[in-house]
């Protein structure tokens, strides 16, 4: 073979792909907005899947806009943040949970004795969802991540105003084995979820995702989900961020704020009454 010829074919070789990473790149970039609009879409779905407010065919943008009241929240105070600090990352509009927990403005590493999410960090600020039925509020959305056994698990958890009834509990994007962790997203298991007991009447944390299969006899039942079947880690997984994000080091001191609330209006009601 003359040099000509190598020559030859490591430059076509090349040529060949110059080419095609030029298509591909331009592909990524021509795709990057409607991957954007899709991952949005997506998330909005499962908001409103997590509030039962979601079938097929449904108009998601529409259901969002008349039924979803995003809200942006200190986790530390409780407080809810006035439109008048919101900015350009800090809005419930375009919150974006994995870039928030990284900003070091806007977020605070977790000491390991309380890290049962296994995140690492978490934001300090977070966007809440209220499912209005008219000018009331029927439940909130919250969401929620932590560590699984191959991916962090990021989803959404519907409770009652009464701050102790789960309504709903989906997630949205995992890593997860397909047939044993990714169980996480079968409806069924889902299903099981609804009209569980997150909290006793003391206000302590019960909700537990069992290893096995609850016990429908059990005086424990109704704070118990089953567990993945082959996935032990997972369900472990899952029972650790969703107590994490109902503790204090999660949504308790928001949690507090509401009760208080509705104990301040409820005591106005009966005076009112009087």
């Amino acid at each position: 073979m003359s040099n000509d010829s190598t020559k030859k074919t490591i430059t076509v070789a090349l040529g060949v792909c110059l080419v095609c990473s030029i298509l591909v790149s331009t592909a990524a970039v021509s795709l990057k907005s409607i991957q954007d609009r899709n991952k949005e879409l997506d998330k909005l779905k499962n908001i409103l899947s997590a509030g039962d407010l979601y079938h097929d065919g449904v108009d998601i943008n529409a259901v969002y806009a008349e039924r979803i009241q995003p809200e942006l929240i200190d986790l530390e105070t409780g407080l809810i943040i006035p439109e008048t600090d919101f900015t350009k990352k800090l809005n419930p509009a375009k919150f974006d949970i994995k870039a928030m927990a990284k900003d070091p403005e806007f977020s605070k590493e977790i000491p390991s004795e309380l890290d049962k999410g296994d995140i690492g960090r978490m934001p300090t600020k977070m966007a809440i969802y209220k499912v209005m039925d008219g000018n009331d509020v029927s439940r909130y959305i919250l969401p929620m991540y932590g560590k699984g056994l191959w991916s962090t698990m990021y989803g959404f958890m519907a409770l009652h105003t009464d701050i102790t009834t789960i309504m709903g509990f989906t997630f949205y994007e995992h890593g997860e084995t397909p047939g044993l962790g990714g169980e996480v997203d079968n409806p069924r298991w889902k299903r099981l979820w609804i009209g569980k007991q997150a909290f006793d009447m003391d206000g302590n944390i019960q909700i537990t995702v069992v290893k096995g299969i609850v016990d429908p006899m059990s005086e424990e039942a109704d704070y118990q989900v089953d567990g993945l079947s082959g996935s032990t880690l997972t369900t472990r997984g899952v029972d650790n961020l969703v107590k994490f994000w109902l503790g204090d080091t999660g949504y308790g001191t928001w949690f507090s704020r509401i009760k208080e609330q509705q104990i301040t209006q409820s005591n106005l009601l009966e005076g009112g009454d009087l």
